[in-house]
């Protein structure tokens, strides 16, 4: 009788052990399930009333010069575009306001499903989008999901973006930048060349989910920025939309001279949340100037290969002149990983508020002026030999060489020696026009108008030239403009 009763106890605790053991393999499995059920999604949205169109290059709502209200309904559009009409103007967006209208979107359900079918857009200075509590899904080519050019406004709060088409930013602008405020929400690209963020504007995201499949999570063109309050991003840039570079990324800063967006000194960043990377570098600096601020992010690189930063020239811009600089401040901030300076790039390397650096600069030799301030309370702890060019630190602290060497100017440096140095200017950007793509012009002097911009001239302000456009040419493209992937990695 005893046995009977201890076989029965064994097989209650073997029932009950493959309970709990089938228990913890489906929450395990579904860890980012979970991530995305967090957010909005179709099944949220009660719809009742649904816009549709299916033309091309219109729009099945538009708001021109007058102020708009929707709630609780379906827009779906369908219908093909290409170039700049679309890119730059707003042809065939689902959504599209212009002409400093107002318009504001809730609880609603917009799909497009078109190449070069962007699904909200906003044009034109004092043009504002509101939009909130909403999907948004686009599936074609060049179809991003918030797009904001010419200066115009869009804030967003608590929308479930995904695009998986090629060149689909789910928050991207174009021409002219503009103002892009988000908060809250699920952001999820998929395509090749479809970063989250694509920036030729000043865009603030806080409190969101983002994550690229294919491209970086972030990139940022020209004088524009980038900031990030309390957000998880997640990288996984696997796939090229250029042959200029083949360093792969989480966040790209550059310029390329496509006209797009001006040149000038860039921003990124990051204050809070975290940023993980899955294959390369966190940040590829080239052909532009950018300050980046980290205050007491999270980042992992789980690409063991993988540089935190590397500032070098690549296939934008003037050879010779076509580098990075950068400003990097870091506050109360941790760093791990090792970082790049090519011989045209520059860097001044910040760690102040209990910082901690630990990696190297250049392990093999010194390349380009690379200037480093360790405040007392921070430290760079380093992981092999580096060079550098400066460097301010108190005696007794801020550098643990670790075992390793450091050389600055050439000369080794005495641990817990007191060391002043000079930081570089990198205020000017970098670019040069004679590093313009193909079928532009690269004799070195500004693009002519039309909205190109230049070296000497205005930035590009994304307003649409009056008249028709000249004729396309014929030829065995077809008359189509040749593709933007091709000059810009992740443009679109």
């Amino acid at each position: 009788m005893s046995g009977i009763k201890i076989k029965r106890i064994l097989v209650s605790l073997t029932a009950a052990i493959l309970i709990i053991s089938m228990a913890a393999c489906s929450d395990a499995g579904s860890t980012e399930k979970d991530t995305a059920a967090e957010y909005l999604t179709r099944e949220d949205i009660t719809v009742n009333q649904t816009y549709e169109n299916d033309s091309d290059g219109e729009h099945a709502i538009e708001v021109s010069g007058e102020t708009a209200e929707y709630s609780n309904i379906g827009v779906v559009k369908t219908g093909e575009a290409e170039g700049d009409e679309a890119d730059f103007y707003g042809e065939n967006a689902a959504v599209f306001a212009t002409e400093k209208g107002t318009l504001s979107i809730r609880d609603s359900m917009i799909e497009t499903k078109g190449t070069h079918a962007n699904a909200v857009f906003s044009y034109g200075e004092g043009t504002v989008v509101n939009i909130a509590d909403s999907v948004i899904e686009t599936s074609g080519n060049c179809s991003g999901g918030l797009m904001t050019t010419g200066g115009g406004t869009m804030n967003a709060d608590n929308l479930t973006i995904n695009t998986s088409g090629n060149s689909s930013a789910a928050i991207r602008s174009d021409r002219g930048g503009g103002t892009v405020n988000v908060t809250k929400g699920y952001y999820k690209t998929s395509g090749k060349g479809s970063p989250v963020i694509y920036s030729t504007a000043d865009i603030a995201v806080s409190d969101a989910y983002m994550e690229s499949t294919s491209s970086q999570g972030v990139v940022v063109e020209g004088k524009n920025s980038v900031t990030l309050n309390n957000d998880t991003l997640v990288a996984d840039n696997t796939s090229k939309n250029s042959d200029k570079s083949d360093v792969y990324q989480a966040v790209m800063i550059y310029q390329s001279m496509s006209g797009d967006a001006a040149e000038g000194t860039s921003s990124f960043t990051a204050n809070g949340g975290s940023i993980t990377n899955k294959n390369g570098d966190i940040f590829f600096v080239n052909n532009t100037a950018t300050e980046i601020s980290l205050t007491g992010v999270v980042i992992k690189n789980e690409d063991a290969e993988g540089n935190f930063l590397r500032a070098e020239a690549a296939g934008w811009g003037k050879e010779g002149s076509n580098g990075g600089k950068v400003n990097l401040n870091a506050s109360s901030q941790m760093i791990d990983g090792n970082i790049i300076v090519d011989d045209i790039s520059t860097l001044n390397l910040y760690l102040k508020d209990a910082s901690e650096f630990t990696g190297t600069i250049n392990s093999d030799a010194q390349h380009g002026d690379v200037y480093v301030e360790i405040e007392d309370g921070s430290k760079w702890i380093l992981t092999a030999d580096s060079y550098v060019s400066g460097l301010t630190v108190s005696a007794g602290g801020g550098v643990d060489l670790n075992g390793h060497k450091l050389y600055v100017d050439g000369k080794e440096y005495a641990e817990g020696t007191a060391s002043e140095g000079t930081a570089f200017d990198i205020t000017a950007g970098s670019g040069d026009s004679t590093g313009a793509p193909e079928g532009m012009p690269g004799d070195g002097q500004a693009p002519p108008d039309g909205g190109k911009g230049g070296p000497g001239g205005n930035p590009p302000d994304g307003k649409k030239p009056a008249g028709e456009p000249p004729e396309k040419p014929a030829g065995d493209n077809g008359g189509k403009p040749p593709e933007k992937p091709d000059e810009k990695p992740d443009s679109v």
